[in-house]
């Protein structure tokens, strides 16, 4: 039975271009959603991927949700925590909502679905966590406190969790992806993407099937010496 794989965020976006990849590499994969319905019955149908409905900043839900997959497809042993929002605004603009809507699900969407898989990956003796992070929890965003103190946390968390997985043969590992073609990116004003392009060393936007590349190696039983590490995936723009 091939290792079931779990992707948060899963339909779209990167996360699609995750799932895809994984269904490649052979894992049997799961992706969560929240809300899009219509983008789901679109993986579903176009990829063949079984998609599952819950909020990953819901503690209870993810515990429901992650046990039902159990139950339904196998013990999950690989968990790609990429879902994730942006609530943007300068600090004295930012309301609580959106700090605390942020943090919930962006960083607390990790500690949620390592909750409830970890153990259980632990116990096996194999198992894979990728966290999502983001340049700008390397080197900060202007009108984003809320997202860079969320996905520098991630980094944070990922070096922690390696810890305590390490002798049991679960890695955990992050990606910090630059700016990537996707939905949240083609949000962005022309004149602020042109700016953000022409600070790119290569030249270019990221594709998500880049991203997606870069989870399948941390995924693989090729990737079992690395662990607590985070790669860096932004054409240059940000090094250190």
């Amino acid at each position: 039975m091939n290792r079931v794989a779990v992707v948060t965020g899963g339909t779209r976006g990167i996360g699609r271009a995750v799932c895809e990849q994984l269904k490649t590499d052979g894992f049997n994969v799961v992706a969560n959603y929240a809300g899009n319905d219509k983008a789901a019955q679109e993986c579903a149908e176009e990829a063949g991927i079984s998609c599952y409905k819950f909020d990953v900043g819901d503690h209870e839900a993810v515990m429901t949700g992650c046990q039902q997959i159990h139950d339904e497809i196998g013990p999950i042993e690989v968990v790609v925590n990429n879902a994730g929002i942006t609530r943007d605004g300068t600090l004295t603009k930012m309301s609580y909502e959106d700090w605390h809507e942020v943090m919930r699900i962006n960083l607390g969407g990790c500690f949620n679905m390592a909750k409830a898989c970890f153990p259980g990956m632990r116990e096996r003796e194999w198992g894979r966590i990728v966290n999502i992070g983001s340049i700008n929890g390397q080197a900060g965003q202007y009108g984003q406190v809320n997202y860079a103190a969320a996905k520098s946390g991630i980094h944070g968390f990922t070096k922690a969790l390696a810890q305590e997985g390490a002798r049991s043969n679960v890695t955990v590992n992050a990606i910090a992806p630059g700016y990537i073609d996707t939905d949240m990116v083609a949000a962005v004003p022309q004149g602020v993407l042109d700016k953000i392009v022409a600070k790119i060393p290569v030249g270019r936007l990221g594709q998500a099937d880049e991203i997606a590349r870069g989870v399948s190696f941390l995924c693989s039983e090729d990737a079992g010496f690395v662990t607590g590490s985070t790669i860096s995936i932004n054409g240059g723009q940000h090094m250190y």
